[in-house]
């Protein structure tokens, strides 16, 4: 046992003594406990490391402290060939805590099948966990989770260190840095996964992790990624390939003409991608100068694939904002809202008319469950105790949206690096980050299209974090098991 671990213990052991006079943690501490799991089929005994890793300045101070949690599966005579993964959620801004105790790791929340909050709150066992096949750890960046940025005395915290894209980035590949040398894991095979934001951070720290830290990736997981050069930029492409999540969600609350909704959600997909790319996009790009003719026919096809009527569309100039879809969709069909993150959740708002909703239905629910979870699992089942609050969604803006390259970074890093393979994942029925944009970004990182048979894109049908609906729990994780199983070097060298 490390002497930070053993001094760790006693501080934690101690903390409720001292927190009259001050509330922190350690800076550089670690728990660890023993767990067993089932993951189809198979018992496996694993070791949970909950802990606080210090960030250092050019000085070597701590100025942030930053907490992850650690799961190594037990008895692997070779460590050096078991890979390790690497998560984030995103934000910027939110703990890792969703993936953690929804997703990928030993434990899930007690939900419903559909993914609802179901009392009394807490965990069970994960039966799809990648655990069988990788060790994990899950890093909250600076002020999430129970991660804190470190103020010298009497100064303020220098934000610009932290709180951007490539700020975020560079932190964070010296942290990961540390982390692997004190964990003994650089022979290992390495994974990075994140999600929504996170996909902006692993795209950028797969190059950054290459260049600046000499630490090759076998392979980046985006899960259900948001891109800001769509996202933020607007215009013709950015509104124009949204129609395809229309399409999903208006299909799964049944409002879609009889044509369409007489068959599979995977059959009308293709005709709707097809549609926004061949000619809602360039439609667009006219703007108030396309035809009134062209107009009426694009607007008709829009309805017929979105579920709004004909005169929204028009009234609208061809251009839906989501927060308008959102609203009204369903207005005339039972008067509720549907979720931004997943629109397979309704809500209700104080008036029917409107173009956004109150509130987002999902969050609430989601919020509902994890919160509780959270705090209970690490501090009663992990034993890591403390006051501190458990940030969900923690204070780092304004966050520095500047000089984002994080696209063409990792082109560059899957150029330099012939082992880095890429999977996508999204839900159809997401309508913050859309299934169709992470489609679109995957095309677009690399145009020469000479990488593009080390992509993958999966999708599910479900929302932003289509892991809580049970069967794509099993399918997603799945399809990251195989994803790592079918890009390890296996003694293939790394050539072109």
């Amino acid at each position: 046992m490390r002497k930070s671990t053993v001094l760790g213990l006693l501080c934690i052991g101690l903390m409720h003594c001292a927190l009259a006079q001050e509330r922190k943690l350690p800076i550089d501490t670690t728990v660890t406990t023993q767990h067993n799991v089932t993951i189809n089929g198979t018992a496996i005994n694993y070791t949970a490391t909950v802990g606080t890793q210090p960030v250092w300045d050019e000085m070597g101070k701590p100025i942030a402290s930053l907490h992850y949690t650690y799961y190594t599966r037990n008895n692997v005579k070779d460590r050096a060939s078991r890979p390790l993964l690497i998560s984030f959620n995103g934000g910027p801004g939110s703990g890792s805590v969703w993936m953690h105790l929804a997703y990928t790791g030993p434990r899930v929340l007690k939900i419903d099948d559909e993914g609802y909050p179901v009392q009394p709150y807490g965990v069970k066992q994960n039966p799809y966990s990648i655990l069988d096949v990788t060790d994990i750890v899950y890093v909250n960046p600076a002020n999430t989770g129970y991660s804190r940025t470190i103020p010298e005395t009497g100064k303020e915290v220098d934000r610009d260190k932290f709180f951007g894209i490539n700020a975020d980035i560079k932190y964070l590949a010296e942290w990961l840095n540390t982390f692997v040398t004190r964990n003994n894991r650089w022979r290992s095979p390495k994974y990075i996964v994140g999600e929504s934001y996170g996909g902006t951070r692993v795209m950028g720290l797969s190059l950054a992790l290459q260049n600046q830290q000499w630490m090759y990736l076998n392979g980046v997981i985006m899960v259900s990624p948001a891109d800001y050069k769509i996202i933020r930029t607007g215009g013709p492409v950015s509104d124009g390939i949204k129609l395809p999540y229309f399409t999903a969600a208006a299909w799964h609350h049944k409002a879609l003409p009889p044509a369409l909704q007489n068959k599979d959600l995977l059959e009308i997909l293709p005709e709707s991608e097809e549609y926004a790319v061949n000619t809602v996009v360039p439609a667009l790009a006219k703007g108030g100068f396309i035809s009134d003719a062209e107009r009426e026919t694009v607007a008709e096809k829009m309805a017929y694939y979105s579920g709004l009527s004909k005169k929204e569309i028009l009234d609208l100039n061809l251009v839906v904002p989501t927060r308008y879809f959102w609203k009204n969709l369903l207005k005339d069909k039972g008067g509720y809202t549907i979720g931004r993150l997943d629109s397979r959740y309704l809500g209700i708002d104080k008036e029917l008319s409107g173009t956004s909703p109150d509130y987002n239905a999902e969050i609430t629910s989601w919020l509902h469950s994890f919160t509780p979870a959270i705090n209970y699992y690490l501090q009663e089942e992990l034993k890591f105790k403390t006051d501190i609050k458990y940030n969900m969604f923690g204070p780092v803006r304004p966050w520095n949206n500047e000089k984002d390259n994080t696209r063409d970074n990792l082109r560059q890093a899957m150029a330099q690096n012939p082992y880095l393979n890429v999977l996508v994942q999204s839900g159809y029925y997401d309508g913050a980050t859309t299934y169709f944009n992470a489609k679109y970004t995957m095309w677009q990182v690399d145009p020469s299209g000479r990488m593009k048979d080390r992509f993958d894109f999966k999708g599910y049908r479900s929302g932003h974090m289509m892991y809580l609906r049970r069967e794509d729990l099993q399918n997603a994780n799945d399809d990251i098991r195989d994803f790592i199983k079918r890009t390890m070097a296996n003694g293939k060298s790394a050539k072109y």
